[in-house]
C-alpha cells in the first residue's frame, strides 16, 4: 500500500512542476464567483482558499498595452507591468503562479517557491482589504499575486492585488500603499 501511495505522490508532484495539472485547478480558468458562499469578515489580510478573480475568459477582450502589444497567454510573467497586462487582457493569472496551498503540497512551508516549482511564483490568495485601502463595491472581491520574485531569496514585499470586476493595484510596501494600474477607482 505504502508503494502505490508513493508512486501516486510522485507522479502528482511530477504533474505539478511540469504544468500537466493542478492540485485543486485553481488560476487556471476562472468563473463568476457565487457569491451565496462567500462568507464575511475573515481575521487575516491574505488567506490560502482559491478563489476566482476576474470573469470568464470568453468575458475578457483581448486589449493591448500601450505599445500595443498582447501578451503570449502562455508566456511566463512575474513584472508589475507585465502580470497586470495578463491580468488586464485574460482575467486570470498567468500560468506560472501556483497557490500556496499548491505550493504546500509540494513541500513549500514560506519564502521562495521556486526550490519547489521551478519557475513558479504565489498568487490567487484572497485579499481581505480590511484597512479599506481600496475602493469597497458590493460584490467586489480582491486577490493577491507575488511580483518579482523568479530567483530572488525572499517573496519581497511587491504585489498586485486585482479585484474580480478589473481593477488591479500594485503595492511595493507589503499593502502600505496602493497605485491603480488598471480600472477606475470611482467604480
Amino acid at each position: 500500500m505504502r508503494k502505490i501511495a508513493a508512486v501516486v505522490l510522485a507522479a502528482l508532484v511530477l504533474s505539478v512542476l511540469s504544468g500537466c495539472g493542478s492540485i485543486t485547478g485553481a488560476q487556471t480558468e476562472y468563473y463568476p464567483p457565487d457569491f451565496s458562499e462567500i462568507s464575511a469578515a475573515e481575521p487575516t489580510q491574505e488567506t490560502d482558499e482559491p478563489l476566482p478573480a476576474l470573469s470568464a475568459p470568453s468575458e475578457v477582450a483581448e486589449e493591448p498595452d500601450e505599445a500595443g502589444n498582447i501578451p503570449d497567454e502562455n508566456g511566463v510573467y512575474s513584472s508589475r507591468d507585465d502580470a497586470a497586462l495578463y491580468i488586464h487582457v485574460y482575467g486570470r493569472l498567468p500560468a506560472n503562479f501556483i497557490t500556496k496551498e499548491e505550493a504546500r503540497a509540494l513541500g513549500w512551508t514560506g519564502g521562495p517557491v521556486e526550490k519547489y516549482a521551478p519557475g513558479k511564483c504565489i498568487g490567487g490568495s484572497h485579499f481581505g482589504n480590511y484597512e479599506q485601502l481600496l475602493p469597497e463595491k458590493e460584490g467586489r472581491e480582491y486577490f493577491e499575486c507575488d511580483i518579482d520574485t523568479l530567483g530572488m531569496p525572499d517573496r519581497g514585499a511587491k504585489r498586485l492585488v486585482y479585484s474580480n470586476d478589473g481593477l488591479i493595484y500594485y503595492t511595493d510596501d507589503h499593502y502600505g500603499s496602493f497605485t491603480l494600474l488598471y480600472g477606475e477607482d470611482g467604480e
